[in-house]
Formats: structure tokens, sequence, C-alpha cells
């Protein structure tokens, strides 16, 4: 795949070519747009691992297991996707913000008690976050696990940077903060779509086994889509996993006192 380190070498290289062919000022302008153009394109598509490594979909492509996932809460609407997801007995990862989890603390425990991940989604969920520093970013995330950890005792790992957003700031503070970025490759663009019927025709026809599905869990279209979606996965066969189960990671830490503790060892 495409990485920001290969596309920044290769761009040097040809502007020195460039130089030394004593090429016209068309052919830089042409090279800089063209390296522009995909680094923006790198930043704003999870799925090119352009900035950093990145899980879009499991690598298990034969059966038929899919996870949904739910960025931006917990909110109102999360304690009917809960209950959804327990009428169907399917399971879910949820990516919270920090600020929400101040907001529903209840939520954020019964997400865990009903056997479901938690991940994390920055505390503020900023639409400046692309323009965040290093250091302010690895500062959103920690405060935003340490929340998650005082109300179910788990240190959280998986992390989902808004609006999948991701750059060398972002990426070094991944690092910093020892994350796994958890990504998609079903998108079900229903913070945009207005019709629930589109927004659910688009999720059925791009599913496949070990797909990662995005929804968000603040709307009432939403729920209305994952109904419709949980019904499809069963008359199709498919299992709903966690991120966990369906990438087969630790979803959370696991320290020396086993004070936090792989999600999995307490279902």
């Amino acid at each position: 795949m495409l990485r920001h380190t290969y596309s920044v070498f290769i761009f040097f290289i040809l502007l020195a070519f460039l130089f030394f062919t004593k090429a016209s000022v068309l052919l830089y302008v042409l090279l800089i747009v063209a390296f522009l153009a995909i680094t923006s394109w790198g930043a704003f598509d999870i799925r090119l691992n352009y900035f950093s490594t990145n899980i879009c979909r499991s690598n298990n492509k034969k059966d038929k297991e899919i996870a949904i996932t739910f960025d931006d809460g917990p909110h109102e609407k999360t304690i009917e996707i809960l209950d959804l997801l327990s009428k169907y007995n399917a399971k879910a990862t949820f990516f919270c913000i920090g600020k929400q989890i101040e907001k529903y603390p209840k939520t954020v425990e019964r997400i865990i008690a009903e056997g479901h991940n938690i991940g994390n989604h920055s505390y503020s969920h900023s639409n400046w976050n692309g323009f965040f520093s290093t250091k302010k970013i690895a500062s959103e995330i920690e405060h935003t696990k340490e929340l998650i950890a005082q109300l179910v005792h788990k240190k959280t790992r998986i992390y989902r940077p808004p609006f999948g957003v991701t750059n060398p700031n972002i990426s070094r503070a991944i690092s910093r903060t020892n994350q796994v970025v958890i990504g998609w490759n079903v998108r079900s663009l229903d913070t945009v779509i207005e019709s629930e019927v589109l927004i659910f025709e688009r999720i059925k026809k791009r599913i496949k086994p070990g797909s990662i599905i995005l929804l968000h869990d603040t709307s009432a279209k939403t729920v209305w889509v994952l109904e419709q979606l949980l019904l499809f996965l069963q008359s199709e066969g498919y299992k709903t996993k966690t991120i966990e189960e369906l990438l087969d990671i630790q979803a959370y830490e696991i320290t020396n006192n086993n004070q936090f503790v792989q999600a999995n060892i307490n279902k």
C-alpha cells in the first residue's frame, strides 16, 4: 500500500529529476499538485494506511462473520441500539467520545456488561482534531482511556480517530499511547444520507465476510437501519462479532496486577 514515507521519498526524487533536467515550471506545479492530492486522499481515507497502520477488515474472508461498530456515543439513542442488539443476540463495538462518556456513564457500564467492546474516539471529537499537536491528541486519548477505566475497570487499547482522519501528528500520538487503530471497510454514511432505506441498501450491498461496518449511535434513523441490518444478517447466516473477536486482538490492556483484564476473560 502507498505510505506517506514512500510518497515523500518519491516526491523528492522526482523533484530532483525535474531540477537536473531543467524542466518547465508547469511540471513542477503538476508534481506538487499531485503530491498534495495524494496526501489529502491518504489523510481522509483510513483504509489506505497512509499515515498509520489501521485495521479495516478481518483477514478471514471465508467465515460469515462481521463487526458492527458505532461512533460518537454514548448518546440517548445508544440505549435503543443496545436494546436491539440484545433482542437479536448481536455483539458490537462502541467507539466513545470522552465528553459523551461523562454525560452517559451508565450507558458505558451497560455496553461492557452486555458483552460489547468499547473503544476510544478522543475526548472532544473536535472539528479541528486534524490540526491538533501530537501532545494534544495523545492527551485526549489518555483522558478518554482513564474515563473508561474509572467506569468499567478496563483500559481500552483500540482507537478510532475522529472522522477517520490521520496525519503525522495523529500517527505519533497513536504510537505514544500504544493504540491499535480500527478503521472500517463499509461506511454507512448514516450522518450524511437522510433516507434510512438508502443507508441500509448501501450497507447491504457492501457486506462481505470479515467486514467492519461504521455506524453512529446518535440518531433515530440509525436505530431503524440497525434493525433491518440485523434481520438481513440473520437471513444470510452472518454472525456479528466484537472487534476483539473478529480480529483476534486484545481490546484492553493487561497489567501486572491484573486490575485491567482482557474483555473475553469476563465473558
